[in-house]
């Protein structure tokens, strides 16, 4: 299937600078395969789940026989992009984008393999100097343009923040980045999210105007050239280099009830897994609402249309049996994670449901209660055996002995998956792992101690 119309059934294509004209760029992958770019900001160690819209762009780039680049702010990221904040963000040292840069990049291998290409602005924005830059890139732009971008007119008309020339020029070094792919790297279309369709159209323009203008100069000293004759009368720009470099943006994620997607109440989920499990980014798709599951099919998995659609039939016949979550949930974390962490984690939610956690290995046992409270207590204080009443108030399952026992006597308490009674007392046997007593009080109420 052709690259645009595959995005655009999947609902990845928001705005094109010239949608006819990069159809016909992208014709022909098998013998002239494009080179095709994605920026992405180093802001903090790993990326959200946000960030990973523009990388499924680059996977099905990939998958039409393209070329996918992905570029690593090195460079702009010591400067900050202003779009979509209220206020300035704070300057990093360039040795934390240097660091956040080496922990983000095995992201962009799981997903597009070992040997995608990826590049880092500061090769080539830390080698301009300050005059150049003005001279070679700033000339081009008009400011009375620049102002009516949406990021810098809001912090204009905010008297208390502002904006600083920093950010301003955000936008021009992130336009130079797309000359400089274009002119050295052969790069000729940008894509990514909608909110950087006006520094992706600010890219074009610049390739256009500083293309065009190298080009006429050179037809302009060489009057036998025959290039002069392809030059428009009036601006002196071919029409080959007016269509050579093109971008799209795919749209804004969002939720149906309002919330904001890639929130959860513990925060943000993360592409790494240090900063957020496989066990929880599986359970964040599965908890897609039936309304939301269709769509993300399409945008994060890449499952074909037939199969995304009798899901979407069976959401609507069986929305109790969950297929369409629990193959959304699968497919997004074997893309993320490979299929051993997502077989891992389908196999850590039944134990949870079943209460058999103790059969789960120490480290999806700890992804699994990665989020419930935690509590550190000496061991030693198992030799002589501890009784489940004193342990429940230690971890504030309970509030008083009183109430400790009425838990128990109602059968609610359970210890490592197993029913516990008014007169269960814990000792070294009982730990998982050597270490381990998990404790649930209800169905919601969870406590992990740690024993050492």
């Amino acid at each position: 299937m052709d690259l645009l119309d595959e995005l655009t059934w999947r609902g990845l294509l928001h705005q094109s600078t010239d949608e006819a004209g990069l159809r016909d760029h992208l014709k022909n992958p098998n013998s002239t395969p494009r080179r095709i770019y994605a920026g992405f900001d180093p802001t903090a160690d790993s990326l959200t789940i946000g960030n990973l819209v523009p990388i499924m762009l680059l996977k099905h780039i990939q998958r039409a026989g393209h070329d996918p680049i992905v570029v690593m702010g090195g460079g702009t990221g010591l400067i900050g992009d202003p779009s979509g904040k209220s206020a300035e963000r704070q300057l990093m040292t360039a040795e934390t984008v240097a660091c956040n840069i080496e922990k983000q990049r095995p992201i962009f291998s799981c997903i597009l393999g070992g040997d995608s290409t990826i590049l880092n602005n500061a090769d080539w924005l830390t080698k301009i100097s300050f005059i150049d830059a003005l001279r070679d890139i700033g000339k081009y732009f008009s400011v009375n343009m620049m102002m009516q971008k949406d990021s810098v007119r809001s912090r204009l008309q905010d008297r208390e923040q502002g904006i600083t020339y920093t950010e301003f020029s955000y936008m021009i070094l992130q336009a130079y980045d797309f000359t400089h792919l274009y002119k050295d790297e052969g790069v000729s279309v940008q894509c990514g999210g909608s909110d950087q369709y006006g520094n992706i159209v600010a890219g074009t323009d610049l390739i256009r105007r500083k293309v065009a203008a190298s080009f006429a100069a050179s037809a302009f000293q060489d009057p036998q050239n025959p290039d002069l004759k392809q030059l428009q009368t009036a601006a002196g720009v071919s029409t080959k280099i007016l269509k050579a470099a093109f971008g799209f943006t795919a749209p804004l994620v969002t939720k149906t009830d309002g919330t904001k997607f890639g929130k959860t109440e513990s925060g943000a989920i993360w592409l790494t897994a240090k900063r957020t499990s496989p066990y929880a980014y599986y359970q964040f798709w599965l908890n897609a609402s039936d309304c939301d599951v269709g769509r993300f099919l399409r945008t994060f998995t890449l499952l074909d249309r037939q199969e995304i659609e009798r899901l979407e039939a069976e959401v609507a016949a069986n929305p109790a049996v969950r297929e369409a979550q629990k193959a959304l949930a699968y497919e997004a974390t074997s893309l993320l994670h490979g299929k051993a962490e997502a077989d891992a984690a389908i196999q850590a939610s039944k134990a949870l449901f079943a209460d058999n956690i103790a059969s789960l290995p120490e480290a999806t046992l700890l992804q699994v209660l990665a989020d419930v409270p935690t509590s550190r207590h000496d061991i030693s204080k198992l030799d002589g055996g501890i009784s489940l009443v004193e342990l429940l108030i230690e971890t504030e399952l309970a509030k008083s002995k009183r109430q400790a026992r009425e838990f128990l006597c109602a059968g609610s308490v359970n210890v490592n998956g197993t029913k516990a009674n008014i007169d269960t007392c814990l000792s070294r046997d009982d730990l998982l792992h050597n270490s381990l007593i998990a404790i649930r009080r209800g169905k919601k109420n969870r406590h992990l101690t740690i024993w050492e």
